[in-house]
């Protein structure tokens, strides 16, 4: 029975997201209440405040789901990276960017993360930023894996270069969601300007 339960929660919490998905998306996030999402996803409004708190919260739960599978698609890069440092790097941080648009448009971004600024110490400001800090350890795991190969120098901290790069990555993505005309091709070609120095300082040889 409890194996049941969990999964008619999972099918119901997948329908509440797929739902905020679709009408954020279609009407914009500032426009659709949770009465809509709850009809679209063919649940009471009382079952969507079972699991979210507001609507912010079903939008970082958006934003959840998305860095889980960009998280899993990440750690298969890691566990065997391309060779040498700038394809290894760009490969991950593109795998990244490639997928940044699969649920949540610009404007849903541009909305978690002002949630997240907002209110830090929120539920909502907290998971967010706990979100990006799994990001950047997936960047410095990276860079860990690179040393042990003998492609980036084994003398360099791969903290703080897993820091740099994922902080950098970061920025260019804020621009990205912040100008609705820029492409996400603009966005890897500047990236890949920035990174390509960097790969070139660090690599052992």
């Amino acid at each position: 029975m409890s194996g049941l339960r969990e999964k008619q929660k999972a099918d119901r919490q997948g329908r509440i997201l797929g739902a905020a998905v679709r009408m954020f998306r279609a009407s914009g996030y500032r426009s659709v209440r949770i009465e809509d999402i709850a009809r679209d996803a063919g649940v009471s409004v009382g079952t969507v405040y079972n699991y979210y708190q507001n609507k912010g919260d079903i939008l970082i739960a958006v934003v959840a789901m998305e860095v889980e599978e960009v998280l899993e698609a990440g750690a298969a890069i890691v566990a065997d990276p391309p060779e040498g440092a700038g394809s290894a790097l760009l490969t991950l941080i593109f795998s990244y960017f490639d997928h940044s648009l699969e649920y949540l448009s610009k404007e849903m971004w541009r909305t978690a993360m002002a949630l997240s600024i907002e209110a830090p110490g929120t539920r909502n400001g907290q998971r967010y930023s706990a979100l990006d800090d799994r990001l950047a350890q997936q960047v410095t795991d990276l860079v860990r894996a690179l040393q042990a190969r003998g492609e980036v120098e084994a003398s360099h901290d791969s903290e703080a270069l897993g820091t740099l790069l994922f902080n950098n990555l970061n920025q260019n993505f804020i621009d990205f969601v912040k100008e609705d005309a820029m492409t996400l091709e603009a966005l890897r070609q500047r990236v890949a300007r920035q990174t390509g120095p960097v790969a070139a300082m660090i690599s052992a040889y």
